[in-house]
């Protein structure tokens, strides 16, 4: 058998793909087969350069030996164990070398599945924590426009996406929305955190007085936004809304789903910008997007405040048939082994400044309005087709991985967010890929 011959499949039909367009995929399917390090390879044996990390989560490269070996081990001795009043070592192991990476004071972690659970797991303990307190007229929570929190009903209600939204109903209720910081008129073209809107951060006192703060439980934003269009914050606006909350009682969520492990140059976004939440939210790089799993951390604080009562009783009554996974563990810990060893975190700070020099190169290439870049994240921002919004990008989708290069695209913006292993001269191919696909399409 030819190994590089395309996979014959009976019916496509059966699988109903996410957040794809599936009638155009299923008459023109793009099949991954194999992948290593930064490539993928097709059913037609074609070497895919993989400029997203595969879903901003293959932060380490694909199929790593550390990690595959670490996952067939734990296979053959504990393939499962309940996390229901029974534990097993691995997850207690990873839980602590998390704390251990975890900005000050973030000493505990509560496992889920991916990034939407770990956003269920964070409102709901920032609502528990209230009540634990006796102060259960906090029941607000805050999110932004633009946000995106995952799928479920309480990341789609504090998230700011209106198409991830329109189709569900009214969604939580006691949910509000501070404004977005994106604005072109003032901040495009840049690098880093972006140098104005940190008064933005103010919408939360207007949000705070129209409904009173005491009745405010969370507020939750990603640090950068990466779904909605890689989206930096103003210099300022995090220490912002930090001191905000800090005034009125309310907890600050970071959202480091995208910008946690490695792929800000730091542990996580909140040592880039030097805020710490009180509660952090992450998933996709934590096994290096092998096997879900998610991590909630949180401040002792909070933790302490569930710990009263009885010593049998249940003080949270929350969780997941598969958190803390025996598998989706020993994956977690080979990955933190391969950041270390590899000084990944330490690559990509290294790597920022020349990833950020190559991306802005495209500047004034057809149709390009806008670029922005934040540690090993990138956006191209297309001038959309009048009439066809996304029409542009999802063009260039295609036509990257027809020559071999894979993006991702939200909107009319094309993101970027290579492994954490990619070489320069790999960055070099990624955008020079890029600039040979913008000019096809002029």
């Amino acid at each position: 058998m030819n190994e590089n011959a395309p996979i014959q499949t009976n019916n496509l039909e059966a699988f109903w793909m996410p957040f794809t367009a599936n009638r155009q995929f299923k008459k023109a399917p793009r099949m991954f087969v194999r992948a290593k390090d930064m490539h993928y390879t097709t059913d037609d044996g074609r070497q895919v350069l993989d400029a997203t990390a595969g879903l901003w989560c293959v932060n380490a490269g694909h199929c790593r030996p550390k990690i595959t070996e670490a996952i067939a081990t734990q296979a053959g001795e504990l393939d499962y164990a309940p996390a229901f009043q029974m534990g097993h070592p691995k997850a207690f192991e990873l839980a602590a070398k998390l704390a251990a990476i975890a900005p000050t004071g973030l000493d505990h972690v509560f496992f889920t599945n991916s990034g939407s659970e770990s956003v269920e797991t964070a409102l709901k303990i920032a609502l528990a924590y209230h009540r634990a307190k006796g102060d259960g007229s906090r029941f607000r929570l805050i999110g932004r426009e633009r946000g995106y929190h995952g799928v479920n009903f309480g990341g789609i209600s504090v998230g700011g996406i209106v198409g991830n939204r329109k189709m569900f109903g009214t969604l939580l209720t006691g949910v509000d929305h501070m404004r977005h910081t994106h604005d072109l008129s003032k901040n495009s073209y840049t690098r880093g955190a972006i140098e104005h809107g940190a008064d933005l951060a103010d919408d939360l006192l207007r949000i705070a007085t129209l409904h009173d703060p005491s009745t405010i439980a969370a507020v939750i934003v990603e640090p950068v936004s990466g779904s909605t269009g890689v989206l930096p914050p103003p210099v300022g606006y995090l220490q912002r809304l930090r001191e905000i909350c800090d005034q009125h009682g309310i907890l600050l969520i970071f959202d480091e789903v995208i910008t946690g492990y490695g792929r800000m140059g730091t542990a996580f976004g909140a040592d880039y910008f030097g805020v710490t939440p009180d509660i952090m939210v992450t998933a996709k790089g934590l096994t290096n997007g092998v096997i879900p799993m998610g991590a909630v951390y949180v401040r002792d604080t909070i933790y302490d405040a569930f710990m009263g009562g009885g010593e049998n009783l249940i003080e949270f009554a929350h969780g997941y048939t598969y958190s803390g996974n025996p598998i989706a563990a020993a994956a977690g810990l080979a990955t933190l082994e391969t950041y270390k060893e590899e000084g990944l975190f330490e690559r990509a700070k290294a790597l920022e400044p020349v990833f950020a020099d190559a991306l802005h190169s495209l500047k004034g290439e057809p149709h390009v309005i806008d670029i922005r870049t934040i540690g090993l994240i990138g956006a191209v921002e297309l001038e959309p087709i009048p009439g066809k919004p996304t029409a542009r990008a999802f063009a260039a989708f295609l036509d990257a991985f027809d020559h071999n290069l894979l993006i991702r695209t939200t909107g009319d913006i094309i993101a970027l967010s290579p492994p954490l292993i990619v070489s320069e001269a790999q960055i070099g191919e990624i955008v020079d890929g890029l600039r040979a696909v913008i000019r096809r399409l002029a």
